[in-house]
């Protein structure tokens, strides 16, 4: 049932959230928040089946963080089959982001 997240770049995500659901977090190196989210995001990942779970160096994919509007990290976007389900920024804990995902 335990998922893995992963680094990708931006041109895996857009491959990536054209089919099945996709949680992607937008994140900075040297942001705490996301360091934070980071670790909670390993935990929601041993509690979830069905989704891929992915990280988006803010700093170093920057024509990803124009195309999906992504305006502040940690911006985490759900996606379903390639349309964009839900939106939230900042850091945020396991049940919230567990409901994101549905």
């Amino acid at each position: 049932m335990a998922v893995e997240v992963r680094e990708i770049n931006g041109e895996e995500l857009d491959q990536l959230v054209k089919q099945g659901k996709v949680l992607v977090d937008f994140y900075s190196k040297t942001c705490g928040p996301c360091k934070m989210l980071g670790f909670v995001l390993k935990d929601v990942a041993k509690s979830v089946g069905g989704v891929e779970i992915v990280t988006v160096d803010f700093d170093a994919n920057k024509e990803a963080v124009e195309k999906y509007g992504v305006e502040s990290y940690p911006t985490m976007i759900v996606f379903n089959d390639g349309q964009e389900v839900t939106r939230v920024k900042g850091l945020q804990q396991k049940p919230k982001i567990i409901n994101m995902i549905g």
